[in-house]
């Protein structure tokens, strides 16, 4: 069966089955048209016990052919030979025990020639033409040769001239369904794989995406849909939409009817998500289906707010560079001022407050520019216990702190893919806030760093014993300029964040039931 395109395989095995259920059926009704109408038929007029003998053999041979066939061995070619042979010297035995070519049983072998041509694909058919033209004319010689009336041989001849014209004509046909049948290969070959190619462009799509046909069943859809929408119960193609969403599916209902409705705002009942649905129909007509896209409106909204942020920092970032000078020289003065004599306390007052607020906006220009510069970073693979370590000295050193208030817990084989000034400085930023709010005591801070169960994430946890944050305000922890004390910028969680996403990490805080926790999530180094 090598010869044979191997998507085919099954086709010929079943069609060489049904040739042979047909042979079995015409051997069974040769041998009964024989046994029940006697001598009202031709059949076996000339030699009854050879045609009784050649009809019984003949049933038998397709019950062994069918075993055969069952079992596919031997192989389809051999098979398929021997079968068309056999079928040609029986019928011819039996056509010889009826009388020869007058008994009309010739023309069973066109109908052998012509399946098995169509079987093979013509690739035997004039080998079996030539077999049952050379059995045929020794049949009907054998026949002389016994019968001096016999006669026929006109017959014999114009009868071997339809088995080549009916095997010559069944293996054009056969070349041109072989033709038709590697043209819808290949295009059933294309179809698989633009449908692969559809499936994955549609899943790799941020909108969610539906496509439903003219009867309203969901045909696909990827898994942003889903998230918006549900999974799908049941098998794709199977699922009607009102099962589905009933608010799209009625939504789609109107506009098939009415087709101005092609971009709704949704909103899902009993959810707080909306979103805004897209409809296309497929091809000129509605009622050949649409696809139907979902835009999460949330996500718009999102990303509104981060080019609004953007936006912000630029210009925060202009601005902080223009004011540097103004401010420094604000501060100068107000230094040389302090220094002479002759000021009253209410004076020296305002000088101190002057001195205060220069100073806290140089920090908050400081920020600004530093997080203008935050894309700079080279990340580089950062053994975080001993990187901890050494921050744990520096830290406690600046802010004056007892070296035992602030815990490290970290597996020395955890190495974090960072840049280190950026991590240096938010840990600093975290750190700091720690200690305004904790209680101060040996153990207060806690810094641990731990494996994620996802592959190759690492979380580095900053941990204080302090009141946390409350619930109301937790949304607007990392937003620009938002901070609950009077002397701070209001930037120290916003440029953590910033670049924590720069080094291709997330900054989120951990609710729990007592104390803070900030949580740091990035790749971790690999060896």
């Amino acid at each position: 069966m090598s010869q044979y395109p191997a998507h085919l395989a099954n086709t010929y095995w079943r069609s060489l089955h049904y040739f042979n259920l047909y042979r079995m059926i015409a051997a069974g009704i040769l041998l009964l048209a024989h046994l029940f109408l006697g001598g009202r038929n031709p059949f076996g007029a000339l030699a009854p016990n050879v045609y009784v003998l050649a009809s019984v053999l003949y049933l038998l041979f397709c019950a062994g052919v069918a075993v055969t066939i069952q079992t596919r061995w031997p192989r389809f070619d051999l098979q398929l030979s021997v079968q068309v042979i056999a079928d040609i010297l029986l019928i011819t035995v039996l056509m010889y025990s009826s009388g020869g070519i007058a008994s009309g049983l010739g023309l069973l072998i066109l109908v052998t020639l012509a399946a098995s041509s169509l079987i093979s694909r013509g690739r035997l058919a004039m080998f079996h033409a030539a077999i049952a033209t050379i059995a045929v004319l020794l049949q009907q010689t054998y026949l002389s040769y016994t019968q001096t009336d016999a006669g026929g041989y006109l017959q014999a001849g114009l009868l071997s001239i339809a088995y080549f014209a009916i095997a010559g004509l069944a293996y054009v046909l056969a070349k041109r369904l072989t033709a038709s049948e590697a043209i819808a290969q290949r295009q059933r070959v294309d179809l698989a794989n633009l449908d692969a190619v559809n499936r994955l462009v549609i899943q790799d799509m941020q909108d969610g995406v539906i496509v439903v046909d003219g009867d309203n069943r969901v045909r696909q859809l990827n898994t942003q849909a889903e998230r918006l929408l549900g999974p799908l119960r049941g098998r794709r193609g199977e699922v009607a939409m009102d099962d589905y969403s009933r608010i799209l599916a009625r939504h789609i209902a109107a506009w098939r009817e009415s087709g101005d409705i092609s971009v709704l705002p949704l909103r899902m009942p009993g959810g707080n998500r909306s979103f805004r649905a897209r409809i296309i129909p497929i091809g000129d007509k509605r009622a050949l289906g649409a696809v139907i896209f979902l835009e999460d409106l949330s996500r718009l909204q999102a990303q509104a707010q981060q080019l609004k942020l953007a936006a912000l920092g630029r210009l925060t970032a202009n601005i902080a560079h223009e004011i540097r000078n103004p401010l420094s020289s604000i501060g100068h003065a107000a230094q040389l001022l302090q220094e002479e004599e002759g000021f009253d306390a209410t004076q020296k007052r305002l000088l101190e407050i002057i001195r205060d607020n220069t100073f806290r906006l140089d920090r908050m220009v400081q920020d600004i520019l530093q997080l203008n510069r935050k894309d700079r970073g080279q990340p580089e693979a950062i053994a975080l216990a001993p990187f901890l370590d050494i921050f744990r000295q520096e830290f406690t050193q600046m802010e004056h702190i007892a070296p035992e208030s602030l815990v490290i817990e970290a597996d020395p084989a955890l190495s974090f893919n960072f840049d280190r000034l950026h991590l240096h400085q938010i840990l600093w930023n975290l750190c700091g806030n720690a200690w305004r709010h904790c209680q101060q005591q040996p153990g207060s801070i806690r810094l641990a760093a731990s494996r994620a169960e996802a592959e190759n994430v690492i979380q580095l946890d900053v941990i204080d014993d302090g009141p946390g944050v409350p619930s109301a305000i937790q949304a607007q922890l990392f937003e620009p300029f938002f901070t609950t004390e009077s002397t701070g910028t209001g930037l120290g969680l916003y440029i953590a964040r910033q670049l924590a996403e720069a080094n291709g990490a997330t900054l989120d805080y951990i609710e729990t039931t007592a104390g803070g926790q900030f949580r740091l999530s990035g790749k971790g180094a690999t060896s």
